[in-house]
């Protein structure tokens, strides 16, 4: 599938090699350019267009168009980290980047990863693997990697003990849809991903008045690490906010 006309992007942004390889010249208009999709599509006799499917293996998730090998690259670099594959599952509705790792701990990989992508780019389960499936020819055998449900158990059960952590469990178990969470409950180990994960930065700002960064919980992804960092920043000095004076309409913001 390709795509023409005034609606073609320039390139990819600091990125010559990729732009030259995915936008063409038009073979039907001169001076022209067409972008390759990386799709595969077909006419259909009434006129429309079918779509069967990734050339390649980009995988579009929450919205986002990912590259698992460039999350795979990402993992390589990562100190200890021997051997590394990332996949694209899907259950249900929802498809999800699953890491495989050898030679480091889940926890490390996740937080030394979550420095080097952006929050939409990383995997909701890390699994650490001592023994690769592969193919009779030897390679990789990615259909055979085991599915990220029943790879870690839960840990023992530990109650919130302060304040802090009793209303985070309730956040927690909301966006999460579990319970009781306890305070060494791993928020991607029991099905947290980079978009449950903003919704409980805006519960938490709502239910504590504090803004937690998103990088946060991939940093301190167990309830107890979680609520101390909301400790922390409740305890804070905050600025005076002054009130606005009081008008008929205000002007929007660079959100809205």
């Amino acid at each position: 599938l390709y795509i023409a006309g005034a609606g073609v992007a320039r390139g990819y942004l600091n990125r010559p090699e990729l732009t030259e390889e995915r936008f063409l010249d038009d073979p039907f208009y001169r001076g022209e350019r067409m972008y390759q999709t990386g799709d595969l599509a077909r006419w259909l006799p009434d006129g429309t267009v079918e779509w069967l499917g990734r050339m390649d293996g980009q995988v579009k998730i929450r919205g986002y168009r990912i590259e698992p090998g460039e999350v795979e690259a990402a993992l390589r670099q990562i100190d200890g980290v021997r051997e590394a594959a990332v996949v694209a599952r899907t259950e249900g509705e929802e498809t999800e980047l699953c890491a495989y790792i050898e030679g480091q701990d889940q926890q490390t990989a996740r937080t030394e990863l979550g420095k080097r992508l952006p929050v939409y780019m990383m995997p909701s389960a890390f699994i650490e693997m001592e023994k690769w499936p592969v193919t009779p020819s030897g390679k990789l055998d990615h259909k055979a990697l085991p599915a990220p449900d029943g790879a870690a158990e839960r840990r023992a059960y530990t109650a919130p003990q302060t304040i802090t952590e009793m209303k985070l469990a309730k956040l927690w178990e909301e966006v999460l849809k579990y319970g009781p969470a306890g305070t060494r409950d791993h928020f991607f180990e029991q099905g947290g991903h980079s978009l449950k994960a903003t919704a409980l930065v805006s519960r938490i700002a709502k239910a504590f008045g504090v803004q937690v960064p998103l990088k946060e919980i991939f940093a301190k992804p167990t309830l107890e690490e979680l609520a101390a960092v909301i400790q922390e920043l409740d305890e804070s000095p905050h600025a005076a906010i002054e009130p606005a004076d009081k008008q008929d309409t205000y002007p929007v913001s660079s959100a809205q």
